[in-house]
């Protein structure tokens, strides 16, 4: 589960170092919609890499570790397709890129739905 807590760890570092750049560089650079947009993408990706790390670290504690596993990189999934989407469009102000994002929230669901499994 040690690759749980590493991707997880990486995927913090990202989201700190994208939160910091949208908040820096892209702000006046950016319409306050398109901002938004950006700093949601960021607080999912938040809240999914700490569950990276919290899936990495009780995975022993549950019965079926490589559940565990599973809902680690779907979560992983969701923030590459659900965040990237959102910072995609944002950034360059496609829209379309606005179609991906469900697939992402889809990974993130399953991703929970696979750990609920894992803990029964």
């Amino acid at each position: 589960m040690q690759t749980l807590v590493v991707l997880g760890s990486v995927m913090m570092f990202l989201a700190v170092a994208l939160g910091a750049f949208g908040a820096h560089a892209l702000k006046r650079k950016l319409s306050a919609d398109m901002v938004k947009i950006y700093e949601t993408g960021v607080q999912y990706h938040i809240a999914h890499g700490l569950g990276i790390i919290l899936l990495g670290l009780f995975a022993n504690q549950l019965p079926s570790s490589s559940l565990v596993m599973t809902a680690g990189w779907l979560l992983f999934a969701g923030i590459i397709i659900f965040s990237g989407s959102l910072y995609t469009l944002s950034i360059t102000g496609v829209r379309k890129w606005g179609a991906v994002t469900p697939l992402g929230g889809i990974a993130f669901l399953a991703g929970w739905i696979t750990l609920l499994f894992a803990a029964l």
